[in-house]
Formats: C-alpha cells, structure tokens, sequence
C-alpha cells in the first residue's frame, strides 16, 4: 500500500505542477478572473491532499483499514472536487457550456475529502505508539 499511495502522490503532484503551470500561463486572458480564481481553488486543493496523501504513506505500513479509506476518499476528492473545479473554469474553451452536471460533482468531491480527514483522525486514535 505504501508504494501504491507514494505513486498516487507523485502522480498527482506532477499534474498539480501542470496544471498550476497552465493555469498561471497559459489560461491569462483566454478565461474571466473569476474563472481563474476558480482554477487556483482547484489547484490549491489538488496540492493539498497530494501532500496529504505524502504523508499517509508514512502510516500505510499500519495496514490501517482507515487509512485505506482515507486514501481512496482522498484519491477521489482530487479527481471530484478539483477535476470538476478544472473543468468548470474552461467549460466554455471545452465547448462544455452547456453541460450542467459538472456543478454537482464539486461538493462531492469536498465531502470524499472531509470523509478522508476523518478516517485518518480514527486511524490515528486507533494507532499505537
């Protein structure tokens, strides 16, 4: 599991890298700044809980039920809330404008990454030091 979620990690921090990237640079002046604000939310979160999933690696070891949940939940956070986030910035440079079901996906993603949070708080009240 520990190899599994430091690959995730690496996998999602390169993207996160792009993207911000693309964001800063290439974006300027194609999309609104409230769209541009919405992108930075999106990469802001999509750092977050790739350092977040860094650091559950160090308690993979555990064999933690919790932490397997905390890493899926947080996994799936990353693609919901920021890959919704991405996608509703450029939605109308996508020709998605018209597609109104990226919207709802957003809070879903929030709620795998508070479900994540909290099965990492019970994996480390469950854990002996």
């Amino acid at each position: 599991m520990n190899k599994q979620i430091i690959l995730t990690a690496s996998f999602f921090g390169l993207f996160a890298v792009i993207l911000g990237a693309f964001g800063a640079h290439g974006l300027e002046g194609k999309i609104s700044d409230k769209q541009l604000e919405t992108w930075a939310t999106a990469n802001e979160y999509h750092f977050y809980h790739t350092l977040a999933l860094l650091f559950l690696s160090t308690f993979s070891r555990a064999k933690s039920q919790s932490i397997k949940v905390s890493y899926i939940m947080f996994t799936v956070g990353i693609l919901l809330f920021s890959g919704s986030l991405y996608l509703l910035s450029t939605r109308n440079l996508l020709g998605l404008e018209n597609i109104s079901v990226i919207g709802p996906i957003t809070p879903i993603g929030g709620l795998c990454f508070m479900v994540g949070w909290i099965a990492l708080f019970v994996a480390a009240i469950k854990h002996r030091a």
